[in-house]
This record gives C-alpha cells, sequence and structure tokens, in this order.
C-alpha cells in the first residue's frame, strides 16, 4: 500500500512535470512578443518574487539574510551563469529553432552533466555512460537534421549549437552547485538576486522597457512555471518519495506531452523524425539513469 507520503510525492512530481510540458510551447509564445532579453528580465523578476513567496509560505521570509556571507557572495556570482547566461542561450535558441526541435536539443542536458563530471569531479568513465551517449545524440542527429543527409537539415545550424550550449551551462551550474550549504530556495533565490542586474543592463543595452501586456504575462508565466514555482514541487517530490529514482523517472513524461502541445498550441506539425529522436535520447537518458539498478 503506498503511504500518505508516497502518494504525496507522486501528485507533486505529476505537477511538476505537467507544468514543465507547457514551458516550450511558452517560451514560444511569449517570444512572439518579446525579445531574449526582455523575456530573461521579465522572468528573472517573476522567480525571484514566486521564490520570495514560498520562503514567506514557509514563514523563514529571511532566510536570504541569515547566511554566511561567502556563500552568499558565491550564490550571487553563481546567477551569472544560471539564469543569465543559461537561459539568454536557451530563449536565443528557442527563438531560431522550431519548438520540436528546441525543446528535446536541450533535454540532453543531463547526458552532458555526466560526461562533464569526468573531467571537473574526476569520475571515472563508465561505458555504459559513453554508450548512452552515442544513443541519445544519434537522437540529436536525426532531429537536427529530419533524417536528410549532412548538410542539408532543416534545423538552424547556429540555434542548434545554442540549444546544446545550453545544456553545458545548465550542467556547469549544477557541477558548480553541487557542493553549495545552502537550502536549495535560499540558494536558487539569490541565484535569481545575482542575475537581476545583468538583465537589467542588457535590456538597457540591447533592448527595450517598453514592452506590450501579453508579452509580460508570457514572460510571467515563463518566471513562475519554468524557474520559480514547479522547482519548488519538483524538489518536495523527490523529498517525500520513498524512492528518489522512481520519482525521477517520472520526468522522461515532460517532452512527450510537450510534443502534444507544440503540435495542437503551437501548430507545428510534428515531424516523425522528431519523435523517432526523442525515443534514441529518452532510451539512451534512462539507460544511463538506471545504471545503478542493473550494477
Amino acid at each position: 500500500m503506498p503511504t500518505s507520503n508516497s502518494r504525496r510525492a507522486t501528485w507533486c512530481a505529476l505537477g511538476a512535470v505537467g507544468i514543465w510540458s507547457t514551458v516550450a510551447t511558452a517560451f514560444k509564445l511569449a517570444l512572439r512578443d518579446l525579445d531574449t532579453y526582455q523575456l530573461l528580465l521579465v522572468a528573472d523578476v517573476v522567480s525571484l518574487l514566486c521564490l520570495g513567496g514560498v520562503l514567506a509560505w514557509q514563514r523563514r521570509p529571511r532566510a536570504p539574510f541569515a547566511i554566511a556571507a561567502g556563500d552568499r557572495w558565491r550564490a550571487l556570482a553563481l546567477g551569472a551563469l544560471n539564469p543569465f547566461a543559461y537561459y539568454l542561450v536557451l530563449f536565443a535558441a528557442y527563438d531560431r529553432l522550431p519548438a520540436q526541435v528546441a525543446q528535446p536539443l536541450n533535454y540532453t542536458w543531463a547526458l552532458t552533466l555526466s560526461w562533464l563530471a569526468i573531467p571537473l569531479l574526476k569520475q571515472k568513465p563508465r561505458p555504459r555512460v559513453l554508450v548512452a551517449g552515442l544513443v541519445c545524440y544519434a537522437g540529436v542527429v536525426l532531429i537536427a537534421t529530419g533524417g536528410r543527409a549532412p548538410g542539408h537539415g532543416t534545423a538552424d545550424p547556429l540555434g542548434v549549437g545554442l540549444a546544446l550550449g545550453s545544456t553545458v551551462l545548465w550542467a556547469l551550474y549544477w557541477l558548480v552547485n553541487a557542493r553549495s550549504r545552502l537550502d536549495p530556495v535560499v540558494g536558487l533565490w539569490w541565484n535569481f538576486a545575482g542575475a537581476l542586474p545583468l538583465c537589467a543592463a542588457t535590456v538597457a543595452l540591447r533592448s527595450s522597457f517598453a514592452m506590450p501586456a501579453r508579452g509580460l504575462l508570457g514572460g510571467a508565466y515563463v518566471g513562475a512555471f519554468e524557474m520559480g514555482f514547479t522547482f519548488v514541487l519538483w524538489l518536495s517530490a523527490l523529498r517525500l518519495a520513498p524512492s528518489a529514482a522512481r520519482i525521477a523517472n517520472l520526468i522522461f513524461l515532460s517532452p512527450l506531452l510537450s510534443l502534444v502541445l507544440i503540435n495542437f498550441v503551437l501548430h507545428e506539425p510534428v515531424r516523425l523524425t522528431t519523435v523517432g529522436g526523442l525515443a534514441l535520447i529518452i532510451a539512451g537518458l534512462w539507460w544511463q539513469r538506471n545504471e545503478g539498478a542493473a550494477a
């Protein structure tokens, strides 16, 4: 019989997966009215407010200021990596690519994390991880080329590079942050606080603070549900679950649900090569993630 915590963990995880499946569509809709710099600024401000609201709801609104100065400055500096650099690159990729291409390519961040951990954390390379990488990147090639011969692909090469580059930034953020002593919500709050002046300066130099109301709503959705509340929901699921691995496997539902929304909301006809490439990516990631269970 599932326990109360187990049921709550499952519902929290499914809620997070359901919300994350909407963000590819939300990115494309928001980018119709905002440029990448404006979207990042709006999303950063809203996410900062959401995380502050979560801390207030947890009755610890002053928690970000009750930490050591060194930890605070480190978290502020990390904001230059995530959310600033990561989302600036990711939004630029979505601006150049169809959502059904950008979303699966960005989904390979888990593989990038495993590969970067080898030189950065001195982890021993495992054959299973290397083979999983070949399977995943076969899916990447299939999605990027649309099944055509190299050099005749349908995806914008710079957009593909940006989408894959975003996985490096995201993986680096988590590897650098792995030894952080901060509560995750507090640490993330300082990350977004550190990114705020960078986002504002970029808009001032490269864009404009005049934004349409529809764009502001789209940016607010991205800030609240890609960067803010959903992170806390997912973290709660992992903490409540008797088996974190079982809950973590639910994340594989997200890209599949995302393709459904991309088709019906954005009216992008989903290509068979996208489905096939995504299947290869998911298969490679699933095989890699279950390495411990197979050992």
